[in-house]
């Protein structure tokens, strides 16, 4: 029997990575023998055993051939006599096929202390193709490795290509499909596991909400980088600087969801895009089993982060009525994520990086000055009821009124929102998405569409 220390704490050791999570493969044993010897049995498609006082996991070695569809169709062979070198070959990635022996010797068939040194995502095998999770895994091995200089490799990019044109990924659960997700929003540039996905053509399958943004123009005065995708993924990028919140970075990732279903009479604008990004949502977050904490905060997000570029506008009452909306007097935790996205909203736009957003500032000042607001004071003064509440929200506003008084001229008028440079708008006529080719001629965008095209085509101040 051999014991090695495998997997992501060897890779990450050599990357000089803190890792508490340790895995080991046992060589030369079977499942009697590591009974015998005091692990505890947990596995159930393969045996995997745990520790009897470190409680760490073990795992016999084994070799998995290919008999059925997505990542569970796989006979495993986890005899005596496989070896070290062939239960290495059948992991996903050279950096993630590294063993280290009780002696402290690292045992490397595939070169994945090359690929380290590199900086390269290179898949161990032609068997890669076989398991269409790895797609999910490598775009996120790329998201966590980003700021180190890791690439994916060509020739497994061209794999990763190759699963998505297969089909297989359909096959993937909801709940594999959302741990990876959320475990790419936890890295240090979640937004890369966006676009490694596109580039593989695999985001059509995975997130197609998402997918369906990239080639949705936006006005240039106002979004000059154009693409609604990459203005997603710009703000991904803004946030993920911001917070490690997952919570608030996929609130953030689904802002503008509505966007993707803007009928293309009226691109390049989307003033409709807060009522039409809660449908996709819904959508996306049934299919994936979204937990609820998640789905309920980028609602939030997504019905009012536009509000937030026009904060002033109907003075104090206004912006209390927004806290209403927010449920902030429940939830004050939400209130900082919610500025936080509304910032990076405004700063991840091409020439907006390090644009100043002093509106977060405030937004939060004038909050905390709400909350000065207590019951106790109006039931103190006899006051009862739906009276208590009406009596606490006119406080409110008038200390948000007085409030007011004191912000400079140019950030209540909106002028400090404006471009650093005027980018005329080249041309309002863009090529209609397969999406989008339907006309729409009665009900909701009926009436919306009237409405808007009565008015002009550019507003004063930021417009999504």
């Amino acid at each position: 029997m051999k014991i090695y220390l495998v997997g992501g704490a060897v890779r990450d050791e050599l990357l000089n990575i803190e890792n508490a999570d340790k895995d080991y493969v046992v060589t030369g044993a079977t499942v009697e023998q590591m009974l015998e010897s005091g692990y505890t049995q947990v596995g159930k498609d393969f045996p995997v055993f745990l520790h009897p006082k470190t409680h760490e996991e073990y795992a016999l070695a084994r070799t998995e051939t290919k008999n059925g569809t997505g990542y569970t169709g796989f006979i495993c062979d986890f005899s005596k006599t496989v070896t070290l070198e062939e239960d290495l070959l059948r992991r996903d990635l050279t950096i993630n096929a590294i063993a280290k022996d009780q002696d402290g010797n690292y045992i490397d068939p595939y070169k994945g202390t090359e690929d380290i040194k590199n900086r390269v995502l290179r898949h161990v095998s032609d068997a890669f193709v076989e398991d269409p999770l790895r797609v999910l895994r490598v775009a996120r091995f790329y998201a966590r490795f980003y700021h180190l200089g890791f690439k994916i490799a060509p020739e497994t990019m061209d794999l990763m290509r190759k699963i998505a044109n297969s089909g297989e990924l359909e096959t993937l659960t909801a709940e594999r499909v959302f741990m990876e997700l959320e475990k790419a929003l936890k890295t240090n540039a979640p937004e890369q596991f966006i676009l490694s996905l596109r580039q593989a053509g695999a985001l059509k399958y995975v997130l197609p909400e998402i997918d369906k943004l990239f080639g949705i123009p936006g006005p240039k005065r106002w979004h000059p980088e154009i693409d609604s995708g990459v203005h997603t993924c710009m703000t991904l990028h803004m946030i993920s600087e911001k917070t490690d919140n997952p919570i608030t970075r996929f609130a953030m990732l689904c802002h503008d969801l509505g966007k993707g279903e803007t009928p293309t009479v009226l691109w390049p604008h989307h003033r409709l895009h807060n009522e039409l990004g809660l449908k996709p949502l819904k959508c996306l977050c049934q299919r994936l089993h979204v937990p609820s904490a998640y789905e309920q905060f980028a609602i939030k997000v997504i019905k009012y982060h536009s509000v937030m570029h026009h904060l002033y506008k109907g003075g104090g009452k206004n912006i209390v009525s927004l806290f209403d909306k927010l449920d902030a007097w429940r939830h004050e935790e939400w209130v900082n994520p919610f500025a936080l996205c509304c910032k990076c909203d405004f700063t991840g736009r091409k020439g907006f990086e390090t644009r100043p957003f002093p509106r977060y500032d405030y937004f939060l000042a004038i909050f905390a000055l709400c909350q000065t607001v207590k019951a106790k004071e109006f039931v103190d003064l006899g006051f009862t009821g739906k009276d208590i509440s009406e009596q606490m929200n006119l406080k409110r506003i008038a200390l948000v009124t007085d409030y007011l008084k004191t912000i400079p001229e140019d950030e209540l008028n909106d002028k400090s929102n404006e471009m650093p440079a005027s980018i005329k708008e080249e041309s309002s006529n863009y090529q209609r998405k397969p999406q989008n080719e339907a006309t729409h001629q009665k009900g909701f965008f009926k009436t919306k569409i009237e409405n808007l095209e009565n008015k002009e085509s550019e507003e004063s101040g930021f417009e999504e």
